[in-house]
């Protein structure tokens, strides 16, 4: 999908609105924008109002404060809910998208009647908090690697791929205080909402490709074991991307979520 013409609610958060029926809110992951999200849309939009949204700081958005956390990106979305006057939604993220996702389920989750996360973090063990911690100290300091991420995020095959070049490019061009302040909140947010998961009562995907280095299969299964109504669905010969390089199996296993039932409210 090339640039598409936003709106714009009146807290700053920028939009694309495709669709109708009952809403299905999209949150990409650090350093992307809602362009993220386009097979998804082009395909659950023919029963759904799906509106993705640029993340603070990202595409059209207006950013947070610099050294904002997890929980004021959670507080955001429960703005940008207000703003578009939605009194509850289907709310899907990926990887820092669903960190937030899953934020909104622990603490308003009264207005999120299914939850998706696609390649989330879960309780990382030492090395790997270690690893990400340092990479969110070097982006503080000025030192973005572009291609780090990306040969993490992608398997060999994909590497020359037009999706691979997006991204790429998605990346090189987000705004680096944001990109900053977007990467230490995922960096240090793995386990602000770890223990909620209890309490989410609504139908709960956990969804990664089974390559996935960093968001993995076991993170995936531990958060849905820890749901009342969660799921683990992994795709095999991808990893984080896994909503552009596996758009149809992704779109697939999205529309059957939409079609679990709701909790009663």
């Amino acid at each position: 999908m090339d640039s598409v013409r936003r709106s714009h609610t009146r807290n700053g958060a920028a939009y694309l609105e495709q669709g109708s029926g009952k809403p299905l809110v999209l949150i990409h992951g650090v350093g992307m924008r809602l362009e993220a999200w386009a097979p998804q849309m082009s395909v659950l939009s023919r029963s759904h109002r799906v509106i993705a949204v640029d993340m603070p700081g990202h595409g059209e958005s207006r950013a947070l404060s610099e050294g904002s956390r997890l929980d004021a990106f959670v507080d955001w979305l429960g703005f940008f809910l207000d703003d578009l006057k939605l009194e509850y939604a289907n709310v899907a993220g990926h990887s820092m998208g669903a960190l937030i996702a899953g934020g909104a389920a622990a603490t308003f989750g009264n207005r999120v009647s299914r939850v998706a996360l696609l390649n989330a973090v879960y309780r990382r063990d030492p090395a790997a908090r270690a690893a990400v911690m340092d990479r969110a100290r070097k982006i503080q300091d000025g030192e973005v690697d572009i291609d780090g991420p990306l040969l993490r995020w992608f398997g060999a095959d994909a590497q020359g791929s037009e999706t691979y070049r997006l991204t790429h490019r998605w990346l090189s061009c987000v705004d680096r205080a944001a990109y900053a302040t977007a990467y230490a909140a995922f960096a240090g947010g793995d386990d602000t909402y770890a223990d909620g998961w209890q309490k989410v009562r609504c139908p709960a995907l956990f969804l990664t490709g089974a390559d996935d280095p960093n968001s993995t299969p076991a993170m995936a299964h531990a958060m849905a074991q820890a749901t009342p109504h969660g799921y683990a669905v992994l795709i095999a010969g991808h990893r984080h991307m896994v909503n552009l390089t596996a758009p149809e199996e992704v779109n697939t296993i999205l529309a059957n979520w939409l079609a679990k039932p709701e909790e009663t409210r």
